[in-house]
């Protein structure tokens, strides 16, 4: 079965920049699409940005467009989320989950998730 495992979440300051990794442990063609979410306890998870592994088509939510970036080397089943000009309301747990299904990447149903990883934006 499917594992994603996240990393390089950490603290840094406004303005500053963190790069994501998002590693799955096979290659599965009927897996669509990777999305990263993130999450503040209390409030809605929300969307922040998907791939999708053939065509390459992307998804930014509006309050990162810009600021990050969503990447995938195929090769090594990786995704990256770069993230630049960081705010404290970037502040989350960062999780990446695997799609199933055709479409846009931003409507598929995320089947399979990683454990997180926090990102904590403060000076």
């Amino acid at each position: 079965q499917l594992q994603l495992v996240e990393s390089g979440g950490g603290l840094v300051q406004p303005g500053g920049s963190l790069r994501l990794s998002c590693v799955a442990s096979e290659f599965n063609p009927v897996y669509e699409a990777i999305g990263w979410f993130r999450q503040v306890p209390g409030k809605e998870r929300e969307t922040v940005s998907c791939i999708k592994f053939r065509d390459g088509s992307t998804y930014y939510a509006d309050s990162v467009k810009g600021r990050f970036t969503i990447s995938r080397v195929n090769a090594e089943n990786t995704v990256y989320l770069q993230m630049s000009s960081l705010k404290p309301e970037d502040t989350a747990v960062y999780s990446c989950a695997a799609a199933l299904g055709a479409g846009a990447c931003f409507a598929l149903p995320y089947v399979t998730w990683g454990q997180g990883t926090q990102v904590t934006v403060s000076s």
